[in-house]
């Protein structure tokens, strides 16, 4: 084996020119992604600023609408006084024009004098006790509800 063949077999050594073509490539690369950064930034910062923008017009909204709201309900809380006032002065003449009107019925007399129409008598109803009359106990039964014949 000769020493050129082991040369040629071994490694290729780094030449500086390869190595400065590789800085080239990975400088070209970083600038682009740092151009597209860049870029990525500057439209972050718009859509920023855009927020910003409708941020501020929602809040003017909402005080414009609060402000309404609070003015819709002094009207609302005049209406409700107004009424109340108006109903303490309109209940007379409404209770006046209710007995004008009041239709008065006389009290109604039921027709008995067909049979089937005939009125019942009251139902008699009287304790227990009362309709079997007293409990005797008879000797030798052991059944309390045991009761005498009549």
């Amino acid at each position: 084996m000769s020493f050129s063949s082991l040369i040629s077999r071994s490694k290729p050594k780094h030449r500086a020119v390869d190595a400065v073509a590789n800085l080239r490539d990975e400088n070209r690369r970083l600038l682009t992604q740092l151009v597209g950064a860049h870029d990525h930034i500057g439209i972050q910062e718009q859509q920023l600023a855009d927020e910003r923008v409708g941020r501020a017009g929602a809040e003017r909204v909402a005080r414009c609408l609060a402000a309404d709201l609070d003015e819709r309900t002094g009207e609302r809380d005049q209406a409700r006084a107004e009424v109340v006032a108006l109903r303490a002065q309109l209940a007379p003449y409404l209770a006046a024009e209710a007995n004008t009107n009041a239709i008065t019925v006389p009290a109604s007399v039921r027709d008995t004098t067909a049979f089937e129409d005939q009125a019942t008598a009251p139902i008699n109803v009287r304790p227990l006790w009362e309709a079997i009359g007293p409990v005797v106990r008879i000797e030798g039964s052991t059944d309390p509800a045991h009761l005498p014949a009549a």
